[in-house]
This record gives C-alpha cells, sequence and structure tokens, in this order.
C-alpha cells in the first residue's frame, strides 16, 4: 500500500501531520524553543510532502500535446522547493533562538520534551528509509529529497534531546536555544544538498557517468550489428530519462533489419535503466572498413 510513490506521499503527510500536533502540544507545555523549533522544521515537512503529493501526480501523467516528453520536470521542481523550504526552516530556528537568548525564559518540564524527542526519532528513521527505498525503486526525485528532509529531523530531533538532557541536569536554560543553533547549521547544509540534484534536473544535466556506462555496455552488446556511434546525449526530468544517439551501420541492411536492431537496443537500455525514453537516428556506414568489423558487400568486394 505504501511501496509506490503515492501511498509513500500518503504515508509522509499522515506521520508528519501527527508529530507536528505532539511536539506543539509539548512545546506549548514545557516552553522549550527547541522543541518548537522542531515542530516548525515539521510543518515544512508537511508543506514538502503535499508538493510531493501533488507533484508525483502530474509527473505520473503521460506525454500529451502541450508536454510531449511526459511531466518528469515537475518533480524537479518538487524537490527545489523542498530544498527552498529547509532553508527557510533553518532561518527560522536561528531566529527564535536568539530571541530567546535574548529574552532568557526558561524552560519546565524538560522531560516531556525528551519524551517526545524520543517519538520523533524512531518515527523519522523508520520514515526516511522507507521513502528513501521507495525513492530509488521508482527514481522519484520528490520522494529523495523528503526522505532526506525526515533524515535532517533525525539529527536535530537527537540534538535537541541531549540539549534538553543538559538543560535537565544542569538547569542553564540558556543551552536550549544553544543547541537549537547547532541544529539550524546542520539543516542548512542538508539543504544545500538536497537542492543540488533537482537543479541539474531543471537544467538539463546529463545522466550521471554509472548510467552513462550502463547506455555504453548496453551498445557494446550490439557491436555485432552495428559499426558504431555517436551524438550521445542524456538527460534526465524526475525520474523519468531522455536518451538519444546517432547509430551507423552497415550500408547493406535493410530498413526492417535496422528497425529490429534499434527496438532491440532500446529495449535493452528501458530494462537497465527504467522509465528511459530512448531516440535512435540511424546513419550509413562512412566506407572506412579499417574501423568496421562488420562483414558487407563493399568489405568482401576488396
Amino acid at each position: 500500500m505504501f511501496s509506490t510513490e503515492r501511498g509513500a506521499a500518503n504515508l509522509l503527510i499522515g506521520v508528519v501531520i501527527g508529530l507536528i500536533l505532539l511536539k506543539v502540544l509539548i512545546s506549548w507545555i514545557s516552553g522549550s524553543i527547541s522543541v518548537l523549533a522542531q515542530a516548525a522544521d515539521s510543518l515544512l515537512d508537511l508543506f514538502a510532502g503535499l508538493v510531493t503529493f501533488f507533484a508525483v501526480r502530474i509527473a505520473a501523467k503521460p506525454a500529451d500535446e502541450e508536454h510531449p516528453f511526459g511531466h518528469g520536470k515537475v518533480e524537479d521542481m518538487a524537490g527545489v522547493v523542498q530544498g527552498m523550504l529547509i532553508f527557510i526552516a533553518a532561518g527560522l530556528i536561528i531566529y527564535l533562538s536568539i530571541q530567546r537568548i535574548i529574552g532568557g525564559t526558561s524552560v519546565e518540564l524538560a522531560e516531556a520534551g525528551m519524551g517526545v524527542m524520543i517519538v520523533s526519532i524512531v518515527v523519522s528513521v523508520f520514515l526516511s528509509r522507507h521513502l528513501l527505498k521507495v525513492s530509488r525503486a521508482t527514481g522519484s526525485v520528490a520522494l529523495e529529497a523528503n526522505a532526506r528532509n525526515i533524515a535532517a529531523d533525525v539529527y536535530s530531533a537527537a540534538a535537541v534531546l541531549i540539549g534538553l538532557l543538559a538543560v535537565r541536569l544542569t538547569g542553564l536554560s540558556i543551552l536550549d536555544p544553544i543547541i537549537a543553533v547547532g541544529v539550524a547549521v546542520y539543516i542548512l547544509k542538508l539543504a544545500y544538498d538536497t537542492i543540488g540534484k533537482p537543479l541539474l534536473g531543471l537544467v538539463d544535466a546529463s545522466l550521471p557517468p554509472s548510467e552513462q556506462a550502463l547506455i555504453e555496455s548496453c551498445l557494446a552488446e550490439h557491436s555485432e550489428q552495428v559499426v558504431g556511434f555517436h551524438e550521445l546525449r542524456t538527460r534526465r526530468a524526475g525520474n523519468q530519462r531522455h536518451i538519444d544517439l546517432h547509430l551507423v551501420m552497415s550500408r547493406d541492411i535493410t530498413l526492417e533489419q535496422a528497425h529490429q536492431v534499434c527496438d532491440s537496443l532500446e529495449l535493452t537500455m528501458q530494462a537497465r535503466l527504467p522509465r528511459a525514453d530512448v531516440i535512435i537516428h540511424v546513419e550509413p556506414c562512412d566506407g572506412k572498413c579499417e574501423q568496421c568489423s562488420l562483414t558487407c558487400s563493399r568489405r568482401q568486394s576488396k
């Protein structure tokens, strides 16, 4: 039920709403700014989850007349938005922490804050791992960004837990906002990491070297049928991959044979790179037989 993109997005929204309500309640009871910062971070997680909820539905739509290459870039846009939201969350935490340091408000019932942080850590660990698993299976950039976002909550909640424990043992309430600032610095780094991959998709960057190598290995497996290839171009849009290349074939090959080779090559690539759209332009050889291992009428006549 939750192993699909939609199911994972639904799970994310439900879990985050529960955590927000719990953190806001405990923050109000204890007066802890670090718990409130965690609630604010979770609120942005909720907004990011809603962005993902709609993004995966739009991205899953098939290509149409207005969008002949599909809607995959909607996921990249969602990933960029999530990265920006993480930046905002970090800034909000820093601002509230500075206000608390200046005001010097004390923390009450630190134990309640510690309890909710333990719950948040356990839930976030399982949720982030599940989202990452689904994102890897589906290639969803938006879910991957959400998984990183939730992973940040694990570390920040752990820092808040340690801070509240220190407050409880020492009675120094100023430790609470100081820990919150440290959490914000970490979240800023996570935001930078999160926004990178979606930005590459929006500017049509090439597929990573590992995927380029898979494409070239598929071409190598068809070396007995083709002379070579060039003009290989790749790009990614969300969880969709677009590949186009020029394939050089023997002058003797028939149109039907060329079509069969292209179909076979496309199926091989799509098996290794799910959701890949492959476009092949066929060209005849240039007659330079020393560069070719195929047998054709030209070579036999020499």
